[in-house]
């Protein structure tokens, strides 16, 4: 027994295994997270955790590993009802000819609002505890991820040409400031600006987010280099390649999420480098629309920061950054014939800490240490497909699935119990989506 006071504070998370993804590269056996109100206040071995600390919740995870909840760094969350809508396509063909028609027709607030819905509750059901999301009325994204409790980083979407959300880029921009102000100083929200493409959105609008972004301390997030028909395209139309566009634009920032960027030559990557671009890998969503390979290996030896998102539903078509590690992890290694490159550790680091760099949150969360938001995913790995475990590293990214993930907390609050989300109602959900694929079909 210990001569120190023991401690009031809110919950004690005993676990098998805890996974920090801190500087140290470990995982740590018979631990306890200590939380109070919104953050980690200790992390201790097992047997020490009970003298130190009086909880009103304890819990007892003893098959489990926890883990830092997971970021999926790029996403069209109301996209969710179009899932399956239009597959096995390209690219042009799936948004010119099938997506952009529906979102006409379709999309309108209380789409948003249930898409967006389902979006979360299929996230939260899955580890994830932040998202980066890029669509149209992001008043509704933002207001559904706050009434849902999780982290979200919402954009604030800009193309030249008119949509359900405005008629120009101009009204693209005042109507993201105004969501902007009304969500500063949330403690779960944050905005970006999200110019969809360089394809889509011309110089004077993205000269004018460059400076807004600057004045207002915000990030950009931007699908770049998707497809070799974008880069060939904007070659052929102006003389150069979107990067070197966007670097003349002075877009080329640390505060860039460029998304995709299956596309780059060994300059641009250590041009992105040089300039602290993010970029954000969608392997899943890029393997299916047959874009290409982002070339993960040469940007993280470049020193570039590489964070893992899912794209949307209609292109993935599930919002599972377990299986998006998974399928990085192996995609890196057929890509480059080397069985050594991006490790299990590297590529949890990818869905976690460097998503959390890439959203400028990394102070806050994407990782289990002391002072940061209680942002926990606890799998469980206590089943026929999980046993043995040698090395729960591995197992996160090489053997389990989000269908082992039994609970959630975000900011310490817990919205996913033994499976059974505390925020959502799901039976509510179901039937508002029922009701509005009805109308799409």
């Amino acid at each position: 027994m210990t001569d120190q006071p023991i401690t009031d504070i809110d919950t004690l998370l005993h676990a098998r295994w805890v996974v920090p993804v801190d500087s140290k590269h470990r995982y740590l056996e018979n631990h306890t997270i200590a939380i109070h109100e919104d953050r980690i206040v200790d992390i201790l071995p097992s047997l020490l955790a009970n003298d130190k600390y009086h909880a009103s919740v304890n819990r007892h995870f003893e098959h489990h590993a926890l883990i830092p909840g997971l970021i999926n760094s790029h996403t069209h969350a109301a996209m969710n009802l179009f899932r399956g809508l239009a597959d096995d396509m390209h690219l042009m063909e799936w948004l010119e000819n099938h997506i952009w028609p529906a979102e006409a027709k379709h999309v309108n607030e209380a789409f948003v609002h249930t898409g967006t819905e389902l979006a979360i509750a299929e996230m939260i059901r899955s580890g994830t505890t932040c998202f980066n999301d890029m669509y149209f009325f992001p008043d509704i994204t933002a207001r559904v991820a706050a009434d849902t409790g999780i982290r979200a980083s919402v954009g604030l979407i800009v193309i030249d040409f008119p949509t359900v959300w405005a008629n120009n880029s101009e009204e693209y921009i005042d109507k993201g400031l105004a969501v902007f102000d009304h969500f500063k100083g949330h403690d779960l929200i944050k905005t970006t600006f999200a110019p969809h493409a360089p394809y889509t959105v011309s110089d004077e609008p993205l000269k004018r987010i460059r400076t807004l972004a600057d004045e207002l301390e915000l990030n950009i997030h931007m699908h770049v280099h998707e497809t070799a028909f974008e880069v060939n395209e904007a070659e052929k139309n102006n003389g150069q390649r979107p990067l070197a566009r966007l670097s003349d634009l002075g877009l080329l920032t640390g505060s860039l999420q460029a998304v995709h960027m299956t596309q780059l030559l060994e300059d641009e990557i250590n041009l992105l480098a040089a300039s602290g671009v993010h970029v954000v890998h969608c392997p899943i969503s890029n393997m299916k629309l047959a874009s290409g390979i982002c070339p993960v290996s040469q940007l993280l030896k470049a020193g570039v920061n590489v964070a893992l998102g899912t794209d949307s539903c209609s292109s993935n078509n599930t919002l599972d950054l377990f299986g998006e590690m998974h399928t990085a992890a192996l995609l890196a290694k057929v890509s480059t014939m080397d069985a050594t490159t991006l490790p299990a550790d590297q590529v949890l680091q990818m869905a976690t800490i460097n998503g959390a760099r890439a959203l400028g949150i990394d102070e806050i969360t994407g990782s289990l240490e002391i002072g940061k938001s209680a942002d926990i995913a606890a799998v469980n790995f206590d089943t026929i497909e999980t046993i043995p475990v040698f090395d729960p590293i591995s197992h996160l990214v090489y053997c389990s699935s989000r269908e082992h993930v039994t609970d959630v907390w975000i900011a310490g609050k817990q919205c996913l119990t033994d499976k059974v989300l505390n925020t959502i109602d799901e039976q509510k959900l179901k039937q508002d989506c029922m009701k509005i694929s009805e109308g799409i079909r």
